[in-house]
């Protein structure tokens, strides 16, 4: 093993190239696979008759497909179609389909379990299905859905490793490039790209668990109030 030679300036700005572009890809795959997850759920949840049951179907297959089998049908499979993507758009397309239809699951799970009665209270107070949905549900779904939404940007971030496969010049790909010049690169490269991965999903993890201990205190917090019970903040971990 060639400590010294695998971690060369050029070789670690050469990985630092790759985990760019893979946080580049993550970030815009994150932003817009929270958007349309989040249409998606709140329409499955919303059970409108024909399209709920179309988009179940098709978050269902989507979920049940290997992502990587994704990947390569936006790169590989749409040009038979006469759809041409770049690396980046169809390693980011792929991303965007798969995790669009994991966090609609997320989404619509977290406002079916906000009990029913809170929608009867809305509508008795003189407010339509949609201002009620939005302004007194989705409010404290959001609160039970971040763990598990930032649980899946984590899953996002690794899973932009299988990209490697079309060619993305993402962290894999480009150490992959390093190591193959000199095989007594492999190992000190696998160590500082595992040392990569882990600080950036590591910090994700703590700000999940952060975020989920919050809403624990707030839902003590709320419930203290309810039952005019003191509330001390302290939350078990």
């Amino acid at each position: 093993m060639d400590f010294f030679g695998a971690y060369s300036s050029d070789n670690v700005l050469f990985l630092l190239e790759g985990l760019g572009n893979t946080l580049f890809v993550a970030a815009i795959a994150i932003v817009f696979s929270f958007l349309l997850g989040s249409i998606i759920g709140i329409l499955r949840y919303a059970k409108i008759p024909v399209v709920s049951h179309l988009l179940a179907i098709g978050v269902e297959i989507i979920r049940n497909l290997p992502l990587l089998l994704i990947i390569l049908f936006t790169k590989l499979g749409l040009p038979e179609v006469g759809i041409q993507l770049s690396v980046f758009s169809a390693a980011i397309i792929g991303l965007i389909v798969f995790e669009s239809a994991m966090l609609s699951e997320i989404v619509r799970s977290g406002l079916t379990s906000i009990e029913k009665g809170q929608i009867e209270a809305g509508r008795s107070s003189g407010l339509t299905y949609i201002q009620t949905v939005r302004y007194i549900i989705l409010p404290q779904a959001l609160r039970r859905m971040v763990p598990p939404i930032v649980s899946q940007f984590i899953s996002l971030l690794k899973d932009t490793s299988l990209a490697v496969v079309i060619s993305l010049p993402e962290l894999l790909h480009n150490a992959q490039i390093v190591y193959g010049k000199n095989s007594n690169y492999v190992m000190p490269i696998f160590i500082l790209v595992a040392a990569m991965y882990f600080i950036i999903n590591f910090s994700l993890s703590i700000a999940a668990r952060k975020l989920e201990q919050k809403e624990r205190k707030g839902t003590k917090a709320a419930k203290a109030t309810i039952s005019n019970e003191p509330y001390t903040g302290s939350t078990a971990l």
